[in-house]
């Protein structure tokens, strides 16, 4: 196997720290998106793995996703199905409100079964999903925990009968 000129190790070199530059504070760039797109793949992939796929040392790729991390850019996290943990409806939840809509998507956002609430513009001031075991369970967080909520005028549940499709990767597009 021919030796490797000094010339080439430098260009080669070279090219890793060129790489291994991280990107500026407001964007992301195109190996971040690829970091970002492995990971939405399998959050446990090694960074070995990685950095072999997009062409950086292991070290460059755990900054990266340490950077993406602390900046709120991504989280690694356990998806989980609702149905399968023994949550049996799910449902999302508009909510219309008179006054303060910040203080009641506040106080909707501490309900622990919301685990998705949003200030919207149209219809609905408040968008939530919300998961429970059953419908007793669903009733009880619609009536006595939302609808209980000072300034909440009307709310609106779309049950959901069977998800069609939920995906992850829209970050990288």
């Amino acid at each position: 196997m021919p030796a490797t000129s000094p010339k080439r190790q430098r260009a080669k070199s070279s090219e890793r720290a060129r790489l291994e530059v991280l990107p500026t504070p407001n964007g992301l760039d195109d190996i971040d998106r690829e970091i970002i797109s492995l990971l939405q793949l399998d959050g446990r992939r090694a960074y070995g793995a990685i950095a072999q796929e997009v062409g950086l040392s292991e070290a460059g790729v755990r900054r990266r996703v340490q950077r993406l991390r602390d900046q709120g850019v991504m989280q690694i996290v356990a998806i989980t199905d609702p149905l399968q943990l023994g949550f049996g409806r799910e449902a999302l939840v508009g909510i219309r409100v008179h006054g303060d809509v910040r203080r009641v998507a506040d106080q909707v956002a501490a309900i622990e079964e919301a685990n998705y609430v949003v200030m919207t513009a149209g219809s609905f001031d408040i968008i939530a999903e919300v998961i429970a075991v059953d419908d007793d369970a669903l009733v009880h967080l619609l009536n006595d925990a939302i609808r209980s909520i000072p300034g909440v005028t009307e709310v609106e549940t779309f049950v959901y009968l069977k998800l069609s499709k939920q995906t992850y990767t829209w970050g990288t597009k």
